[in-house]
């Protein structure tokens, strides 16, 4: 099934060759979409040590950083140190033979290297050259480096996450504009790849962790145009719709979307509470959000009666869509993810079966799926040169003068 470690099917994207130039998140989160599409992801690391991930420390199996296992799997891995010619010469070499570069470094640092977007596509017009940097590649923050806390909160998500009015900012707990960069630039990149089967012309893709924080943004935006005025934070609570949100009950949390009017008055039947519904302060959404506290603690009492699992198998059968608030060791224990393939294992060359995260896309005909765990520093450095034309000399030399590392 999609999803399996060493999956037969190929993906959509079989055949396409991206060399990677990136580290830490964002770049890596693009590499891993396309990779886990089918495409052959070449992970070049720098010269030495690697990508900054090996050493996020710990988490660790064995010595090996399981932040860099979980975001690098299905990638070969090439060392190259980039800041000699003979370095910039294989990556150029690499690049010309690809098919997309994905690259995160800050701007003007490849163009320094010769492997600018200007320079490679006069040699590969059909080259798909996606950027991810934290502000974009153009405009007065250009030159700033992105971190997906800062992008967090000048994108104006940080200003409505958090408990409420007066209480302290707080980020979402993933690094979501790091993730979501990642994923913008994969659509970016099989957008242009698209437009290139039709013209054979490549392009750049340009994205950012500040842009992939803005379009998290689109309720409350929507809400600042039509009003003026900028909303808040609300805990769980959603800004357009209530009741939408989690509920303490009598050994845990849930989460309670009975937000259009069927759900409502389904759940206000639940409860046994016709006043509820009969109350012209909760009539319709736009009554019910404008006295949202007032019916969260009306709510609050009810849900406090009852265990978590009582309440849900309630809210399921009465057609009210409710779910717990899982912990990740929950999530990854869950049925449904489980079911779905997103919990599953990959073969690590040194340390075996590793678990790992799986594929959120599904295709009926080229389900792709994970193939190999995460490279080892410069584990594929000769295979990657020996298939782009070095001879076995050749290697030796780049490897004896330190220009590539090898694994072994």
């Amino acid at each position: 099934m999609a999803g399996e470690s060493g999956a037969a099917a190929t993906g959509p994207l079989d055949g396409v060759k991206v060399i990677e130039l990136a580290h830490i998140m964002a770049g890596p989160v693009c590499g891993l979409m396309l990779a886990d599409l089918g495409a052959e992801v070449v992970k070049v690391e720098k010269v030495p040590g690697g990508d900054d991930t090996r050493r996020t420390l710990p988490p660790d199996i064995e010595g090996e950083s399981a932040a860099f296992m979980m975001m690098n799997r299905n990638k070969r891995g090439i060392a190259v140190d980039l800041k000699t010619e003979a370095g910039q010469a294989v990556v150029r070499r690499l690049i010309l033979e690809a098919d997309v570069v994905v690259e995160n470094y800050r701007r003007g640092t490849m163009e320094r290297f010769g492997l600018g977007y200007e320079a490679l596509s006069r040699e590969n017009p059909g080259l798909i050259y996606c950027s991810l940097s934290g502000f974009g590649r153009s405009g007065p923050y250009a030159e700033r480096a992105g971190f997906d806390l800062i992008a967090q909160g000048m994108s104006g998500l940080m200003s409505t996450t958090g408990e409420g009015p007066g209480r302290p900012p707080v980020k979402v707990g993933a690094p979501v504009t790091d993730i979501t960069a990642g994923i913008l630039g994969a659509l970016g990149v099989a957008a242009a790849y698209a437009r290139r089967l039709r013209t054979g012309q490549g392009q750049q893709v340009d994205t950012s962790l500040f842009e992939a924080g803005i379009v998290h943004t689109y309720w409350q935006s929507a809400m600042c145009f039509a009003t003026g005025e900028p909303p808040g934070p609300m805990g769980s609570a959603h800004p357009l719709n209530a009741p939408y949100e989690a509920f303490e009950t009598a050994d845990g949390w849930i989460t309670v979307g009975a937000a259009n009017q069927a759900n409502w008055e389904r759940l206000v039947q639940l409860l046994g509470e016709p006043t509820l519904a009969a109350d012209p302060r909760f009539r319709d959404n736009r009554a019910r959000m404008a006295h949202r506290e007032e019916l969260a603690g009306q709510l609050a009492g009810h849900f406090r009666t009852r265990a978590s699992a009582d309440w849900l198998e309630a809210l399921d059968a009465a057609g009210v869509p409710a779910g717990p608030v899982s912990s990740i060791a929950e999530m990854q224990a869950d049925p449904q993810a489980l079911s779905r393939g997103m919990v599953t294992e990959v073969a690590h060359s040194r340390l075996g079966p590793v678990k790992t995260l799986g594929a959120p896309l599904k295709f009926s005909d080229t389900p792709g799926g994970l193939r190999s765990g995460a490279p080892l520093y410069g584990e594929h450095s000769r295979a990657v040169l020996a298939e782009h034309g070095w001879s076995e000399a050749e290697i030796e030399d780049l490897i004896a003068a330190g220009v590539v590392v090898a694994a072994d």
